[in-house]
């Protein structure tokens, strides 16, 4: 059993009635093999958990199918409902269970970093907020959204662009200092007021009040004329004309200049399509999108799932965050983001007004990808797949490859073929790994991917379950059997889950990086679909051998038992487990066993049996 969580209940509701608390806390639910299927939350944990033992017809259907499996139940009580949430989400993401509506692209987006503490703040991009008396801004929709922000910042304003966050001691200036694009205060005495009045307008620029912006401007530049700094007042004029160009391009979408995310979320199916819109000062400054795909599940469950995972500590939190369908837990949410942020935050689904008409907007965005995804769909996906992974022909027989061992002990392979991007059984073949009895991923692959080229036609592609190394290593195969036709080759990892990289990596002969395709990509989940099966068949197979083994080592190891009575035993009883299971006179009834031999036979094989069963039991 899992120890890993102490408060462990069988699911039986007269128990739980009894067991449970009132108070907040965590749920787990768990099926026969101890692993975690679902976690959820609740501030009153005996009523919720009670709920799931309603008659299953009752039920939604995602929620029969895992009470189905489920088998016991651990839970966690917590002091508060914000420590629930924290809790659940947490579990969440280290188990990442199979019936929770899991938002699979975690990353930081980019923020700006002003670092007013320090004595002359400079501006950085960063990807995690931190508590430490800077201003952020953002988050941005992209790396190349912040940058050309940064560059354009750069280009207007004078702030000096040093890495240290001292003032370094330079011998002469940068070359920012020669381009007029830093004061340079390395080397020059800069006055800390002058240096902090474009500290002040960078902020301004920053928080969207342009117009703000641009009466101080307009101001300095006329102040300057007068001086007869005509110099200084040009420079000054072309910052005004910069921002003046950056208010044109940009669209408001709030009369009230709020920070906002809208949430909009359009449905078909088992498929979920959201868009989060960034809105900043009343500006929609970009968007991103996500694609759910989850049968059973509901567009509310989808909805208050991206709510708890999206927003955690060190990611921005705006006070208004707008969502186009239900949740049940809106207030313990909304207060929850509320102790996170630091401030109040509000989650509403507006009706009506300027807040409806940018749900729209979202979903309207929604629902075009759903579309636009769809009609990817309907395009061949074998010339898709042709293109996408630079082929020469179209792919119209695919095979994948992997292989199977323990510590390179009774290693197996296994091809699985497809026809147009559906499975052909009567492809599907099985290889014992004969050249080697090490650990060597590699060479097992290339044996594996020799012996089928040398027998029947050859698929147009091969699917490596693998890296880089994997693929040139069925490559080198091919490279070598020149003479013959050879079909293409590719490799599918799977995501390092320490890694930026969140969805699996294609390995393409000739191409330094992986191929980058984006989460919802047909292409990514033919490849995935065919490596999956792949793996499936190798386990599935390896697993066999392994139990043949074990079956054929423990008889043979009973002293005075060769292949003629081994043989005899196992016509009289059929397998092994009948063997054990056999009381002595029973075995002796066997020709040529006689009463001590069986005797001995019983002995041994029941002393094994329960070594096996207390080696599991210790597992």
């Amino acid at each position: 059993m899992n120890q890993e969580y102490q408060n462990q209940l069988e699911l039986k509701p007269e128990s739980l009635h009894r067991n449970l608390s009132d108070g907040p806390g965590v749920y787990l639910f768990k099926d026969r093999s101890d692993r975690i299927i679902y976690v959820g939350k609740s501030k009153n944990l005996k009523k919720r958990v009670l709920s799931y033992f309603r008659p299953l017809k009752e039920q939604p259907h995602k929620t029969a199918l895992m009470m189905n499996k489920a088998r016991g139940l651990d839970y966690i009580l917590t002091a508060t409902e914000n420590e629930a949430f924290i809790l659940e989400s947490n579990l969440i993401k280290k188990h990442m269970p199979r019936y929770n509506v899991i938002l699979r692209d975690d990353k930081h987006y980019p923020c700006l970093r002003l670092s007013i503490k320090d004595p002359y703040p400079r501006l950085t991009i960063v990807r995690r907020i931190k508590k430490d008396g800077a201003l952020y801004f953002g988050p941005f929709s992209s790396s190349s959204s912040v940058r050309s922000t940064l560059k354009l910042i750069d280009r207007i304003f004078r702030l000096r662009k040093c890495r240290s966050s001292g003032i370094p001691k330079r011998s002469r200036p940068c070359l920012n200092y020669q381009l007029d694009r830093c004061l340079g205060p390395c080397t020059h005495d800069i006055p800390f007021a002058d240096y902090m009045d474009i500290v002040d307008q960078v902020k301004m620029f920053l928080e969207g009040r342009n117009r703000e912006l641009l009466k101080q401007l307009k101001k300095d530049m006329k102040l300057r004329a007068d001086q007869m700094d005509f110099e200084e007042a040009a420079r000054i004029r072309d910052q005004v004309r910069s921002v003046e160009n950056t208010i044109e391009r940009q669209h408001v979408v709030s009369p009230k200049m709020e920070d906002q995310d809208v949430i909009g979320l359009a449905q078909e199916g088992g498929v979920f399509q959201l868009v989060l819109l960034f809105v900043r000062r009343g500006y929609l400054l970009g968007s991103r999108d996500y694609c759910f795909i989850d049968k059973g599940g509901s567009a509310s469950e989808v909805m208050e799932a991206f709510l708890k995972q999206h927003y955690h500590k060190e990611r921005f939190i705006p006070k208004h965050i707008l969502i186009s369908a239900p949740i049940d837990d809106l207030a313990p949410i909304a207060d929850w983001l509320s102790d996170m942020a630091g401030k109040k935050v509000s989650i509403h689904r507006p009706l009506r007004g300027d807040k409806l008409r940018i749900i729209r907007m979202s979903i309207s965005n929604a629902e075009d990808l759903l579309s636009r995804n769809r009609r990817d769909q309907k395009e061949d996906l074998m010339d898709l797949a042709m293109s996408v992974l630079k082929l020469k022909k179209v792919p119209r027989t695919i095979e994948g490859l992997d292989i199977s061992n323990l510590h390179g002990d009774m290693a197996v392979g296994t091809i699985v073929s497809f026809t147009d991007g559906h499975p052909r059984k009567s492809g599907y073949r099985n290889y014992k790994i004969r050249g080697l009895d090490v650990i060597d991923d590699y060479g097992m692959m290339s044996e594996l991917a020799l012996r089928r080229l040398s027998t029947g036609d050859p698929p147009d592609l091969f699917v490596v379950d693998g890296g880089k190394g994997h693929l040139s290593a069925v490559k080198r195969v091919m490279d070598d059997l020149s003479k013959i036709e050879v079909p293409e080759a590719v490799a599918i990892a799977k995501a390092d889950e320490s890694g930026p990289a969140m969805t699996d990596k294609i390995y393409i002969p000739g191409r330094k990086n992986p191929l980058s395709l984006r989460k919802d990509h047909p292409v990514l989940f033919l490849l995935m679909r065919i490596r999956d099966e792949a793996h499936r068949r190798a386990i599935t197979y390896h697993r066999k051998i392994r139990s043949k083994s074990l079956k054929k080592s423990r008889l043979d190891l009973i002293p005075g038992i060769g292949q003629k009575r081994k043989k005899i035993l196992l016509q009289g009883f059929g397998d092994i487990d009948a063997i054990s299971r056999a009381r002595p006179e029973d075995l002796a009834l066997v020709p040529g066993i006689s009463r001590s031999l069986a005797q001995d036979i019983s002995s041994f094989l029941k002393k094994k049996h329960k070594k096996v069963d207390t080696s599991r039991d210790k597992g």
